[in-house]
């Protein structure tokens, strides 16, 4: 009896354990990716969810063996579809929304990825497993500096001019707008300004990037008190 249970025929024979340990590298390897990245979904997340998947989908093709005859029908393809249906809950609790940023929406593709990986491993295409784990990490590393080259790009540094008065805490307010609106700050230098009108001000040259356009903070940083003038790429000032 135990014998029978055994076996390719049966959907538990070395082959299929094949197909669960490559759903179980190809998964690992991306969850170390995000793993390394920092990114709020890591290796033991991916892992789970790419092995999960595999195992839905060897599951779907040999599960019900035992019941399929006489009027008995099943469509495999209808387990399979649920884990596209189920991992919608896992990745849209990556996602959240803060100050109308919007974040963790390439964490939860990659998880959803993940799965199809597994999918693809489980339903024996090894192929196609491998090129799609692939091809994540060439989006991944590659797409980001590729995005940040493209003129007019949110991902683009953007550079920035802020004058403003000395000792009425302007700079730290600005910081705090910047990571409020999504903003990282790359590169900062200050200098006093000598302008007979501005006397006693501060000019700080930012460089930032963030996921919107360099004008909308440079409006928001222009309502600070204390703020004489803002200076843009591609707005010369706003005051």
């Amino acid at each position: 009896m135990e014998l029978a249970m055994w076996g390719e025929a049966t959907g538990q024979g070395w082959s299929q354990i094949g197909e669960l340990g490559l759903a179980f590298v190809l998964s690992a390897a991306i969850g170390l990716e995000r793993e390394v990245r920092q990114k709020s979904a890591g290796m033991r997340t991916h892992t789970l969810v790419g092995l999960g998947a595999a195992l839905i989908m060897l599951v779907s093709k040999y599960g019900f063996s035992d019941v399929l005859g006489g009027h008995t029908v099943l469509d495999p393809s209808r387990v399979a579809a649920q884990i596209v249906s189920g991992i919608g809950f896992i990745g849209g609790g990556l996602i959240f929304v803060r100050q109308d940023v919007v974040r963790g929406l390439t964490t939860a593709a990659v998880v959803w990825m993940t799965a199809a990986i597994g999918m693809a491993a489980g339903a024996g295409l090894p192929v196609l497993a491998l090129v799609v784990a692939g091809a994540h990490f060439l989006i991944v590393l590659g797409f980001a500096p590729l995005a940040a080259r493209i003129p007019g790009s949110t991902r683009s540094p953007a550079w920035l001019r802020l004058d403003y008065e000395d000792g009425r805490g302007v700079l730290r307010t600005a910081l705090e707008s910047c990571t409020s609106m999504g903003f990282n700050v790359v590169d900062l230098s200050a200098e006093h300004d000598h302008e007979p009108e501005h006397r006693g001000g501060v000019t700080v040259h930012l460089t930032v990037q963030g996921p919107r356009p360099v004008v909308e903070l440079a409006s928001a940083l222009a309502e600070i008190e204390g703020v004489h003038r803002v200076s843009t790429t591609q707005d010369d000032a706003i005051e």
